[in-house]
């Protein structure tokens, strides 16, 4: 997830994205995203188990900005909230 003008990122792991992503855009959720302003939607991967859903949420943040910024370019180059896509 990013905020509006693309200068934060965040990286999460849920077992019902539509229903996060709707408490990060309506500050339900105290913490990083309330405080940055992250409500957009701009990158996600999708997984069967918990267990490679949460080594992968890692390996992104274990990752330089430059890396995510690439990850999310490859996929969505315009940085489009993707939420009413999902």
């Amino acid at each position: 997830m990013m905020n509006k003008a693309n200068t934060v990122i965040y990286t999460g792991v849920t077992s019902d994205l539509k229903k996060r992503i709707y408490q990060h855009k309506e500050n339900f959720v105290d913490g990083f995203t309330k405080r940055y302003k992250v409500h957009k939607l701009v990158y996600y991967e999708q997984f069967n188990d918990v267990e490679n859903a949460i080594l992968r949420e890692k390996q992104i943040k274990g990752g330089s900005r430059n890396k995510k910024l690439a990850l999310i370019s490859l996929n969505n180059p315009n940085f489009e909230d993707l939420f009413d896509k999902i």
